[in-house]
């Protein structure tokens, strides 16, 4: 199965969500993050990630006379390659946005029913802005855009960092006639 194919699905998503961060989780602690998900499912979506390269086995532990695996994401395999995207049909971008949709609604609702959910508190937020830009001024923004966010995807799990998912999404609703 190709990246592309394997990334697209929503309990996978959400998998590849979880270990952001060079985090690594066993299967149970995957499971107790997808609350909604039976653990049956959970397991064949980590081997399919696993066997695709996209997850690795960071460690094995004994856990009473059981191998306890904690899994990590190799970055490097989480994205959908820019040729592959490229390529997709419109019905393709309208699947593969359906899908980002559904998974963003899905890590919103385990949020709120989070027994520390607080929105305000949590400065959740939530907007939408049209703005004209011609492509040198959208590709300048994309790139201040890029600045701040890519040095913060390095940043580990720690003492006071919680982790957020931040979600841009861009396309023209009016072009130039």
């Amino acid at each position: 199965m190709e990246t592309y194919e394997l990334l697209v699905h929503p309990v996978r998503l959400r998998i590849v969500h979880a270990l952001r961060g060079d985090r690594t989780l066993t299967t149970g602690e995957l499971c107790d993050r997808l609350p909604d998900t039976s653990k049956a499912t959970v397991y064949r979506h980590v081997d399919a990630l696993t066997a695709a390269g996209i997850l690795e086995v960071a460690e094995e532990r004994r856990v009473r006379g059981a191998v306890e695996r904690h899994y990590r994401l190799r970055q490097d395999r989480a994205a959908i390659p820019t040729e592959a995207a490229a390529e997709l049909p419109a019905e393709g971008y309208r699947s593969v946005f359906g899908i980002a949709m559904a998974v963003l609604i899905a890590e919103f609702n385990a949020y709120l029913d989070g027994e520390k959910a607080d929105p305000a508190a949590d400065l959740v937020g939530f907007r939408q802005h049209a703005m004209w830009l011609s492509r040198e001024e959208l590709e300048t923004m994309m790139a201040e855009l890029s600045e701040v966010i890519v040095p913060r995807l390095a940043h580990r799990e720690a003492e006071g960092r919680d982790q957020y998912l931040l979600s841009p999404i861009i396309f023209p609703i009016e072009q130039a006639r």
